[in-house]
């Protein structure tokens, strides 16, 4: 299944949420294209695009997150607290869901792998929390070229 099928899929509620790998095409999906934003708006879904060229450790990335999901001063400051954030989002609601594009993750792997690991088992745990409710979260770690050890791939 291509990136844009993937999406459609997803947004259609035909796909379980989760946390998946994303493979984008080249141009569409390029880094920092955030037209699959639009069309999460359009089916009611609530799109936080997290660039990770701007998070290389734990620091940046937990500013990052405190800035893209709009949380409440001072909430997000550790791995936990992002955690309870991340499971809550009544300061953002939704229609029908929540779709977080990861991208450029590498740039956390590389760095500052133990906090890669942080953040996919704070995403997974926010996704666990979503998913049997009437507004799933879903988490796509885009790629190109590298993959997360065993993160399943969506596209």
């Amino acid at each position: 299944m291509n990136a844009d099928r993937a999406l459609t899929e997803l947004l259609a509620g035909r796909l379980r949420p989760g946390v998946y790998q994303w493979r984008a095409a080249p141009v569409r999906g390029a880094v920092g294209d955030t037209s699959w934003m639009e069309r999460a708006d359009e089916a009611g879904w609530r799109g936080f695009y997290l660039d990770g060229r701007r998070a290389r450790d734990r620091e940046s990335f937990l500013r990052l997150c405190g800035g893209v999901f709009e949380l409440p001063e001072g909430a997000g400051a550790d791995w936990d607290d992002l955690g309870e954030c991340l499971k809550d989002l009544s300061w953002t609601p939704a229609k029908h869901g929540y779709l977080v594009l990861y991208e450029s993750w590498a740039e956390l792997a590389d760095a500052d792998p133990a906090s890669l690991r942080a953040v996919l088992d704070v995403f997974g745990r926010a996704v666990r929390t979503w998913r049997d409710t009437p507004t799933p979260m879903t988490v796509l770690m885009s790629s190109v070229g590298v993959e997360v050890a065993g993160v399943p791939r969506l596209a």
